[in-house]
Order: structure tokens, then sequence, then C-alpha cells
């Protein structure tokens, strides 16, 4: 992938030591291991084993024992401020990685137990690697490169400790890094929202992908194997995916081309034999229970995208039984994932689509061994617990409440529940002994329909903001012409909806008058009670199920619209900043969602 400006000359391959073994995968040690300096004797050649440690010689973290009289030496100022000179190659090792800085190929290598990977471009060797702290716990090094322009070089300090994670902090010179990969595919999560799945073979006409990124992207390795984790602070950053070339097993996601924006970046690799996995769907999957073959690995929150109706759909797998789900606009239907043990089933329907593939991987724990990180785990290491509330947004997926009695319950908080609960009581004549009870059940729905309204509302203004918006910056920008006019369908269809379904969803006024109809009926004994009792009860649940749908339907809308914000601008450069900010306002639109508009990972 040609760049488009010059890059630092740093390669580099991370890892978690959750290695693969020829009799099968090896739990991770909980004792953490010390993190040595070696420096290997002799430059290395055109190729690196590491079983040949012969000429290897440890630096010690206090190079005053390199002295003659390292005990004279200690209690001597002057000895003081000694620089460490490799005779070879410096190599960093703790007991998740190794890290070669490789200076006759220019380039930092990162092996775990049995994968690799490698971060930037090569244009020349290495100039100078120079120890910054070496404690045992913790190597710094600050490397220099050169760039295509001989004279200047870029510089970047690498930092290790006792976890997997390496950081990567650059020095002011430094704009970018690269990373060289074999990613099948890329996912960008969301938290609020679908994640942002890449699959690289579904544009072939594109060598670049440019990627509306936020804190932490998922690279899924060649081989089911392997996850690369990236992840770094709210800043600047750009992030370009180069694409290879199709062959005979696909087209792969090669490299990474990231701005770093003058901060660090984080890099990890989880690896366990199918870590993640690609299930190719078809007709055989539909209307029967299909099973895998792959099996998870370990426990955790795995998740995979699915086609409900037109939108990708985030799915967290259940454990059997699965059971249904009912979901506002598609009904009700068996719940399409889950795991019998470890192993791995699907159910789809003509209500979630079997076509195209299931990607299926995790990002947070759920009863998952401590031993093993996460990429959220990952994400709180580097970026810290604070910085990674906003990124999470815990408190946005917490559902709002149509529960006016809150933790009491009392009933189903809906018109079908409450209507249910009051005809009950004049089916059996009691009206008049219960009035106290219908007149709290009458208040529960005016409270559901009253929270329906509110969110209604909300959605029909994020949608007038958002289409002026949309239509200011198309007319200021007429290369995006065609990117933002599909944008602006998906989003029309808010107030389009609601002129459809204005009729039916009623107003607060007709709820109230539906309210003094109800509580007038239990005053007096009266044949009469029923009947009407049963016809305003039609009367709620038309205005309460009215209301259920469009909710649902506003919901789906905001999610379609994150999603094609995403993969409307990958080809299109410099409508990056544009689609970062349509996807952050449909977050902010996302956040606290009613229980009738959820999707099912929640």
């Amino acid at each position: 992938m040609k760049s488009h400006r010059s890059r630092t000359v740093l390669l580099a391959t991370v890892g978690i030591g959750l290695g693969l073994s020829g009799i099968g995968w090896t739990q991770p040690t909980a004792l953490p291991h010390p993190v040595t300096l070696w420096d290997t004797g002799t430059p290395l050649g055109d190729t690196v084993n590491l079983a040949d440690r012969a000429k290897w010689k440890a630096v010690p973290p206090n190079l005053l024992i390199l002295e003659d009289d390292p005990l004279k030496a200690s209690s001597d100022p002057g000895y003081y401020g000694r620089e460490y000179a490799f005779q070879g190659d410096a190599v960093v090792e703790n007991g998740f990685l190794t890290a070669v800085a490789w200076s006759g190929k220019g380039k930092v290598v990162v092996y775990s137990k049995d994968s690799k990977f490698e971060i930037g471009r090569t244009v020349g060797a290495v100039s100078r690697c120079t120890v910054l702290q070496n404690t045992g716990d913790d190597v710094a090094l600050e490397v220099s490169f050169p760039t295509a322009d001989k004279a200047r070089s870029e510089t970047a300090v690498l930092a290790f400790n006792k976890t997997p994670i390496v950081e990567i902090k650059p020095a002011e010179t430094m704009t970018g890094v690269g990373i060289l990969s074999s990613m099948e595919y890329g996912v960008v999560p969301g938290f609020i929202g679908d994640d942002f799945v890449l699959a690289p073979s579904q544009y072939p006409s594109d060598n670049t992908l440019y990627v509306p990124c936020e804190n932490l992207f998922l690279g899924l390795l060649k081989g089911e194997n392997s996850v690369l984790v990236m992840t770094w602070p709210k800043g600047k950053q750009q992030m370009r995916l180069g694409l290879g070339r199709q062959g005979q097993e696909g087209r792969l996601i090669e490299s990474i081309d990231f701005d770093n924006g003058g901060q660090s970046v984080y890099l990890a690799l989880l690896e366990a034999p199918g870590i993640w996995h690609r299930e190719t769907l078809g007709v055989s999957y539909l209307e029967k229970d299909v099973a895998s073959k792959w099996k998870r690995p370990f426990p955790a929150k795995w998740v995979t995208q699915l086609w409900e109706g037109d939108v990708r759909t985030t799915y967290t797998f259940r454990a059997a039984p699965a059971g249904t789900i009912w979901r506002g606009v598609a009904g009700m239907y068996s719940y399409p994932i889950w795991f019998n043990g470890d192993a791995t089933w699907y159910h789809l329907s003509k209500k979630v689509l079997p076509k195209g593939e299931s990607i299926i991987y995790f990002l947070e724990g759920k009863d998952t061994p401590a031993s093993i990180m996460t990429p959220v785990d990952i994400l709180k290491a580097t970026l810290g617990r604070q910085a990674c509330d906003g990124i999470l947004d815990l408190a946005g997926q917490k559902l709002r409440t149509h529960h006016r009695r809150g933790a009491d319950g009392i009933r189903r908080a809906c018109t079908c529940g409450c209507t249910e609960a009051i005809e009950a009581v004049f089916k059996a004549g009691q009206e008049v002994e219960k009035k106290e009870y219908i007149q709290g059940a009458v208040g529960d729905m005016v409270y559901f329909v009253t929270r329906h309204v509110e969110r209604l509302n909300e959605y029909r203004a994020f949608a007038d903001e958002m289409l002026k918006f949309l239509r200011t910056t198309s007319g200021s920008q007429p290369e995006w012409k065609a990117y933002l006019d599909g944008l602006i369908q998906i989003v029309q269809r808010i107030p389009d909806e609601y002129g459809v379904q204005k009729e039916n969803i009623k107003s607060l006024e007709y709820a109230s008058a539906l309210s003094g109809k109800t509580l007038a009926l239990p005053g007096t004994k009266d044949p009469k009670n029923l009947p009407t009792c049963l016809d305003l009860g039609k009367d709620w649940r038309g205005m309460g199920g009215a209301q259920d749908g469009l909710l649902a339907e506003y919901h789906i809308i905001v999610r379609k619209l994150f999603q094609e914000a995403g993969y409307g601008c990958l080809n299109q450069p410099k409508a990056v900043d544009v689609a970062r900010e349509i996807r952050n306002r449909c977050r902010q639109c996302l956040r606290n969602p009613d229980g009738y508009e959820i999707w099912p990972n929640y």
C-alpha cells in the first residue's frame, strides 16, 4: 500500500501467551515472568533463530556490575550515567512475548509462542537503539529509524512490562505507525450500536479502506487462531486498511496505516485454537437446528452478526435452551444462536436470514478464566478505567424504565399487560371492590404511553437535526453528494413513518381521555361495564401497540444509519470525519433505549 506520508520504520510482532501446541492449547501461567533484556552478541543475519542463544548475554538492570570493581563503582558518582552499547541486537522477553530489534532489517519483530506480525514498513536499517529503562519489571527502548528523507529519522519508545501488551510511544516527529499482518476481517466495536465488521472480499475494486475508527480495533488473523487487539486514547487518529490481491484463499487486509495523532498505540495478540470463526450460511440453515463444527475455546461473551430483515444485527450467544425472542417489527422468532456446552448451534429463519457469513468473536468476558485477557481487559489496562467509562458507556447501555412503580414491578408495564389485568377484574365482577387496583393499572398505562411519546419525540428531534446537518454538509461538499444522499434517505424514514403512524399512535390527550373513561367505570355496578371495558382495552392496546412498533422501527433506522455512515465512507478518505460525526450522533441517540427497541446483544 502506498503511504500518504513518511512512515516510521517500525516492525513488530506482539503476542499473548495463550499459545498453541502440538498437543492442544496451553493455558498461560498465572505466575509473572521477569522482563529480560538481551544482547545477541552479534547482529542477526537474514533469519531469526530464537533457539540459538549461544552468544546472547542478559543486559543487567544495574550496569555498574559490568565494571571491574562493581562495589567501588557503586560508591563513586563518577561511574554513574553509563549507557549500554549493544554488540548485537536488542531482544526483550517476558512470559508472553519475545521482541527482537532487528537492526539489519530495520524492524522490531515481536514473537508470541506461535504467531508473529509486523508493524510499519521498512525503508532502511535501525540507526540507534538506546535503553531507557531496564528494571526486571519494565524495559523501555528508544529506537530511531530512518525515513525516506535521509536527512532525518523518526523515533519511538517501545515499552514492555510483565503483561502481553506493548506500548509504542511516538516522538514528536513520528506521525504514524504501520501494521503489517494477514487479517481476514477487521472489527470496530460499537458498544452502543452494532459492531462495524469489515470483510475485504466485499471491496474488490478498492486497495485502501478509510475507517472511521474509535479507540479499539480487532484484526481477525488468518487461520482463526489469533486476534490482534489495538487500542489508543481519544484524539485525531486516522486509520487506513491496505488490502492485498485476491488469492485462492480470498482477499486479506495486509496492513494498517495509522496516524497516531502524537499519542501512544497499544498492541496485543490473543491466541487460542478457534479464537474466532467464520461460518458460511445458506439455505441448509433455514428453519431448523444446525450444529456448527466450531466449538468455543473458552467461556466468554461470544457474539456474531446476522441479518434481521435488511439490518445487520449483533447477537450474543445464549446457553441452551435458547428459547424465543419478541422483537419490535420482526415479532416473535426462535433465538438464532446458542451454545450447548461448548458446541455451537444455529436456528435461522425468514426473520433472521441465513445469508452471507457469520463471523464469531468476543470482546468481553463472561465466566471467562482469569488467566485469559479479553479485548476489553486490554482496553482498560492500556487506557485506564476512567477513559474506558466513556468508551464502553455502561450507563448508556442501561434501559430507560417504563415501569411507573420501578422495582415494585406489579405487572407487565405495557398496555397489553395492564388491560389484561383490568379486564380480569371486570370479568370477575369485582370492579367496585378493586377500584384502587384499577386506578393503579390505569396510572401505569398513562406513564407507559407518556414515556413512549417522549422517546418518539427524541427520535424525531434527532432526525430533524441530522437532516439539517446532512443537507448543509452535502451543499458544501458536492463530491460527497451520493454518499450523503443515501444517508438522507435513511433518516427521512423517521418523519415519513411518523406521518403514516400518527393516527395510530394517538397523543397524550387521547390517553388522558381513555384514562377518564376507564376510571369512570368502577364507580357503580353496571352490566355494561364489562363490554365497555373490553372496548376501551382495544383502544389502549391499539395505541400502545402502534407506539411499540414505531419505536422499534425508529431504533432500526438509526442503527442502519450508524452502520451505513461507516461502510459508505470506506473508499472516500475526505468523508471519514463526517462519518465519525454522524456515528457519534447516532450513538448518543441510541443511548438508554426503551425495552421495545433494544437489540439482542444487550
